[in-house]
């Protein structure tokens, strides 16, 4: 377990800016700090250096088209928990679900406190107590938390869960899933009644916004569970001193890749120090991204057809599937 002080000491002995057994400047860790920091909001926007895709679960309101999702949004949990050092320790769920990188929201709460970790609590579902780690250490005694999801950059798949039939009756064995097809704004254009009153939805547009995003849904919903899926975004680090929770070869890339972006403010010109150091930033995040590829997907159900009649007969071609 690494923190961003070390990471940024090793960048600038990498460049040749410490020498073995320095501590950098304040200013110079500082600067350091926040390039780091930019380096790896910038990494949310590549596909291949997301290691962990999350699961956004939340309840669907009857008649309710258009949810807001991030911080201070109307998608989220709410649970019961509290908090020791960096442990939470969630003792019951109201509605939702617990992810890494929620923000929490409640009495006694650090502002800026995130969910980093999974420990005893698997998240993922929407009973899932247990305890999970947080980014800044604190003591909170038992207390109502809400918890809200980061903005999405966008979603990649959903289902909506059925767990009552027409009824009211509770399905047996639990409840049944249905695809529900993500639409661009186009697609979502083009659909003529946009509050058609249906059972569940059936599709999704999604528009994010500066700071908190637009979740549309198709028909207008009587029932039903969302499940969504998105990258999750890199964490902003909040401190120099803040434990670093990566897998294995994240470290190494931060360093290499920081050292890179380092040296034109340290005016380093050395062709062949340059090429070294290009060379093992490019290979760090290279072997990260083999690790993280998404494996061949298997053929479903063209979108259109979940959403609405295709404009001609041209998926006869592949019998309605597609690779």
């Amino acid at each position: 377990m690494a923190q961003p002080i070390d990471i940024i000491s090793r960048a600038l002995k990498d460049i040749g800016a410490l020498a073995s057994g320095e501590t950098p400047a304040p200013e110079e860790a500082q600067d350091a700090f926040d390039m780091l920091n930019d380096m790896i909001d910038q990494w949310s926007n590549e596909d291949m250096m997301i290691f962990y895709k999350t699961e956004i679960i939340y309840p669907i309101t009857p008649g309710q088209t258009q949810y807001t999702i991030g911080p201070g949004g109307q998608v989220g949990a709410s649970i019961t928990g509290s908090i020791a050092g960096n442990v939470l320790t969630v003792t019951g769920i109201t509605s939702g679900a617990v992810a890494v990188n929620q923000t929490l929201s409640g009495t006694g709460i650090t502002p800026g406190t995130t969910i980093t970790q999974m420990l005893t609590g698997a998240g993922g579902n929407v009973n899932e107590v247990g305890t999970y780690q947080v980014n800044i250490s604190q003591s909170v005694a038992s207390t109502a938390i809400n918890l809200y999801y980061q903005r999405p950059l966008n979603i990649d798949s959903a289902f909506v869960r059925i767990n009552t039939n027409s009824n009211g009756t509770p399905i047996v064995n639990g409840g049944l899933d249905y695809p529900v097809a993500i639409l661009n704004v186009e697609d979502y254009q083009m659909i003529g009644l946009k509050t058609l009153n249906g059972p569940w939805p059936k599709a999704l547009y999604y528009q994010p916004t500066e700071t908190l995003g637009n979740i549309f849904v198709w028909p207008n919903p009587a029932q039903g569970e969302m499940h969504i899926f998105a990258n999750t975004n890199f964490g902003r680090f909040v401190t120099m001193y803040d434990n670093v929770n990566l897998p294995q070869g994240y470290s190494m890339a931060l360093r290499w890749c920081l050292a890179e972006r380092l040296m034109p403010m340290y005016g380093k010109a050395s062709q062949t120090q340059i090429a070294m150091i290009a060379a093992y930033a490019g290979q760090g995040k290279a072997t990260i991204k083999r690790t993280n590829m998404k494996p061949v997907q298997s053929a479903r159900f063209n979108d259109a057809l979940l959403s609405s009649r295709q404009k001609d007969a041209g998926w006869i071609l592949t019998g309605g599937f597609f690779r």
